[in-house]
């Protein structure tokens, strides 16, 4: 008798964050224990397709995307099942539970979420609310707000706006001193931000923000350490110690964080005395007040100079690449990838449990 559970793992997507994506899926598929969990491997083309992919080299090789096997999963599906279709012909596959390893829009912004919702399959990592909240910085900032929590002071800028480019410019200016950042609302992984020192920059970076999203957020400059802490859990979920990104660039862009062999991670970073506490407790305050279930990671500022604590965004869906600060900063207490993704895969099924 088969007793391992049947895990969907999920990668690709429609998003910026698509290569990316499948390395994270790659780590998590190799991280599952074959003893525990038979595996269905469901790739998202960047165009929207559906497919069955082989194996984990297929993912690797990237000729997944070669695939004659159309996955659906769809209400219809019932049992927690997969509907799988091949020159017209279709099959049901069994699933358990589903471990979405998407980053960015139509994977980490609640809408895939809202899919397994309807099927009744359960899922890895965070709901509806907590996924689209959190994928908008422009929203999480404004439940920051009410949490006593520092952030980077901020202008939220939408397409409407940018009809009027002095206005929104005079608007920035009026408010926040240069430079400042400039990010799409709902992009990830540092895609399409950047660093305005004057008004022509000013009005660049907005105009390519605009290409990722219609919400735009400018910020502040804050200047200091940048620091990360993962947490982990469903009703009662715990924060790991803090890691802190040393950038190989003035910021950490998406090609810092992936491409440049000089960005470092430190795992042991020496902080003042209660900082550490600080963030972890921030980290979990925030998790809460999004309502945050099954992982999330948590970005902040330590100040230079005054070394205050700055809230700078939430991951609902952290990377799983070789140098993504999530699982290492788990491995660093105790929990390596396999128990890792065992835990998660865990709360998939507490979120049911009342």
């Amino acid at each position: 008798m088969n007793n391992k559970l049947t895990v969907a793992v999920i990668f690709g997507g429609q998003s910026s964050e698509h290569s990316v994506s499948c390395v994270s899926g790659v780590t998590v598929m190799k991280a599952l224990d074959p003893e525990k969990y038979d595996m269905v491997l469901i790739g998202i083309t960047e165009e929207g397709r559906w497919l069955l992919a082989d194996s984990i080299e297929d993912v690797e090789k990237g000729t997944w995307e070669n695939s004659k096997i159309q996955a659906i999963i769809s209400p219809d599906a019932k049992d927690h099942g997969m509907l799988l279709m091949e020159d017209g012909k279709i099959s049901k596959k069994k699933i358990d539970v589903i471990f979405p390893v998407l980053h960015g829009m139509y994977g980490e912004d609640g809408t895939i979420q809202g899919l397994f919702e309807l099927a009744k399959i359960p899922y890895v990592g965070c709901g509806v609310l907590a996924s689209s909240v959190s994928m908008d910085k422009w929203y999480t900032k404004i439940v920051v707000d009410d949490l006593a929590i520092r952030q980077a002071k901020y202008v939220p800028i939408s397409h409407i706006d940018m009809r009027d480019i002095d206005s929104c410019t005079a608007k920035v200016e009026a408010a926040l001193d240069y430079p400042v950042f400039v990010k799409p609302s709902k992009a990830g992984s540092s895609v399409g931000v950047n660093k305005a020192s004057n008004r022509d920059e000013l009005i660049a970076a907005l105009e390519e923000a605009l290409k990722h999203d219609i919400h735009i957020l400018v910020e502040e400059t804050i200047v200091g350490r940048e620091i990360e802490c993962a947490v982990l859990g469903g009703y009662d979920p715990i924060a790991s110690d803090v890691g802190e990104v040393l950038s190989a660039e003035d910021f950490y862009t998406f090609d810092a964080k992936y491409n440049n062999q000089e960005s470092k991670t430190d795992l042991h970073p020496v902080f003042p005395e209660g900082k550490l506490e600080e963030v972890k407790e921030d980290a979990l305050k925030i998790f809460k007040a999004l309502d945050g279930f099954g992982c999330s990671r948590v970005d902040f500022f330590m100040e230079k100079g005054t070394n205050e604590i700055v809230f700078n965004e939430i991951n609902t869906l952290p990377g799983f690449t070789s140098i993504s600060m999530y699982p290492m900063l788990w491995n660093e207490k105790g929990l390596d990838i396999r128990a890792l993704t065992d835990r998660m895969i865990e709360t998939a099924f507490e979120r049911y449990v009342r």
